[in-house]
């Protein structure tokens, strides 16, 4: 069994930062790509953030400048650095990952974490 552990989440003030963490455990054989969603209430789940495993990086425009995404392939562990948050970015973060199993399978297993509200308000 694989799980995502999401930490960080939180209420913040406007302009304000906060630091998200997810680590992934279990039967992993390798992670190719780990990265962060949301979903703010009465919208869809968007991509925030993505991270291969050799340590390119994909933002969406409206994080662009704000969020900084890291992994550590050792820990098979993913941070989110948020600053300048807006009360637009309060919604559920979920971390994300693509594992394989297992050397004999190439099959990329998609799997979620359970999610950590962030809260942007005065």
């Amino acid at each position: 069994q694989v799980q995502l552990v999401e930490s960080g989440g939180g209420l913040v003030q406007p302009g304000g930062s906060l630091r998200l963490s997810c680590a992934a455990s279990g039967s992993i054989f390798s992670i190719n790509t780990m990265g962060w969603y949301r979903q703010a209430p009465g919208k869809q789940r968007e991509l925030v953030a993505l991270i291969s495993s050799g340590g390119t990086t994909n933002y969406a425009d409206f994080v662009k400048g704000r969020f900084t995404i890291s992994g550590d392939n050792a820990k098979n562990t993913v941070d989110l650095q948020m600053n300048s948050l807006k009360p637009e970015d309060t919604a559920v973060y979920y971390c994300n990952a693509l594992i394989r199993l297992s050397r004999l399978d190439r099959t990329q297993y998609n799997y979620w974490g359970q999610g950590t509200q962030v809260t942007v308000s005065s």
